[in-house]
């Protein structure tokens, strides 16, 4: 899902995604479009999420309790589902901690390896 998850086991993608989506809704509550929009911008560049992926990234999390959503009727356009964070998903947010630090670990480490076996060049650069 997402190239540049490191985590352990099934679903390591998915959990960086969530919670960049947690991240992006810690008070701020969002809808499906600026939610990916704010989320796109976090991966600074990487393979962008889709929307179908966030839209069942959201229906996953809102079963599991870390999402809430209602209907936006304030909005003289179309209707559009908003989404907020549970007190469980702000839970996982703060638990979130110790793997952004493992992702950076391992980050580091390979950049690391890279500044000392490979030279540096433009074309590194690309993704």
């Amino acid at each position: 899902m997402l190239s540049m998850a490191i985590g352990r086991g099934r679903g390591s993608g998915r959990s960086w995604i969530q919670l960049l989506i947690l991240r992006v809704l810690y008070g701020n509550p969002l809808h499906g479009y600026g939610l990916i929009e704010e989320v796109n911008k976090l991966l600074t560049g990487r393979r962008p999420l889709k929307p179908g992926s966030l839209y069942t990234i959201l229906r996953r999390m809102e079963n599991s309790g870390l999402l809430s959503s209602d209907w936006d009727s304030e909005s003289s356009r179309l209707k559009r589902r908003v989404y907020t964070l549970t007190q469980m998903g702000l839970e996982r947010l703060k638990n979130g901690r110790r793997m952004v630090k493992g992702q950076r670990k391992a980050l580091d480490e390979m950049i690391g390896f890279y500044e000392q076996h490979f030279p540096e060049n433009e074309s590194d650069d690309e993704y």
